[in-house]
């Protein structure tokens, strides 16, 4: 969505000098700070200055670095009490949808495990019995497979101990598989940033889920692409995925969340800053 109407070109410069800072996770000194908002020192103090009296950013009396301020923290507090994930998600997976031509689907961890709460169709349509309501389990779909990757074990673990007792007796989508064929799926999960699944739980039907996270880390909700397996690619080089990645860090950013550089782990390889866009899928016949 496009932002019209002419600006105030100081306020965006001041709003660079800001998110170099939310950008670095750290103090900085003045001239670490200009050059990462692009703008000169003396430039970057003159707003500084503008800031501190706001509250905006704090200057630590000994080593004369600059961090955000308490008015800055009042401001995050103030966002998250008013927003709503659920929401954010559901308006922007209907435009996903259209963009990737395919079935995306949203989850919530609820009592029984992973429960679909939105389902988008695409331009291809997926012949599957998917709504509002099913619970995925936790082995047998990419969903749970995602879920049991970035949620906290401790969460997880009693549904997961449900599932490998009972077997092909679970209750939802998927069926059930060893917990040490999960584990390595699940490693698998991490490093890549998403889980996949080719060919199940339903016949000819590919998946590929990825998590999102809020401003705590805490993993939220999980996306999924779910295509034909000709349509929908599940490769280490799928353009899906690095798709379906682009969208969920999107997500998690505008819920807060902002891993450290030092702190990412190998998951972030899996897409690159520019990415080429999807194709349109044509719509089957």
């Amino acid at each position: 969505m496009s932002i019209e109407g002419r600006g105030v070109q100081s306020v965006e410069v001041g709003g660079r000098i800001l998110a170099a800072m939310v950008k670095a996770g750290k103090p900085l000194m003045l001239r670490e700070l200009a050059t990462l908002a692009d703008v000169a020192p003396a430039q970057a103090h003159a707003y500084l200055v503008s800031f501190r009296k706001l509250e905006l950013v704090e200057q630590d009396g000994a080593s004369g670095r600059y961090q955000l301020g308490p008015f800055a923290l009042q401001l995050g507090i103030a966002r998250l009490r008013s927003f709503d994930p659920l929401r954010l998600a559901a308006q922007a997976v209907v435009e996903f949808a259209e963009e990737v031509g395919l079935m995306v689907t949203i989850a919530v961890w609820g009592t029984h495990g992973a429960t679909i709460v939105q389902v988008q169709e695409g331009s291809d349509q997926v012949h599957v019995n998917v709504r509002t309501g099913t619970v995925f389990s936790i082995t047998g779909t990419a969903t749970g497979k995602v879920f049991a990757a970035f949620m906290p074990p401790k969460i997880i673990e009693a549904q997961l101990a449900e599932e490998l007792r009972k077997g092909a007796r679970i209750q939802g989508v998927g069926a059930s598989t060893s917990r040490k064929e999960l584990e390595a799926e699940v490693a698998t999960a991490r490093r890549l940033g998403y889980a996949t699944t080719e060919s199940k739980p339903v016949t000819g039907i590919n998946g590929i889920a990825a998590p999102v996270f809020d401003y705590s880390g805490q993993m939220q909700l999980a996306i999924t692409l779910i295509g034909p397996t000709g349509v929908l690619d599940i490769g280490p080089k799928s353009a899906d995925a690095k798709a379906l990645l682009i969208f969920t860090r999107k997500l998690s950013a505008q819920l807060g969340y902002a891993p450290h550089a030092d702190s990412e782990t190998s998951s972030q390889e899996g897409a690159e800053v520019v990415v080429a866009p999807v194709a349109k899928r044509r719509r089957r016949a």
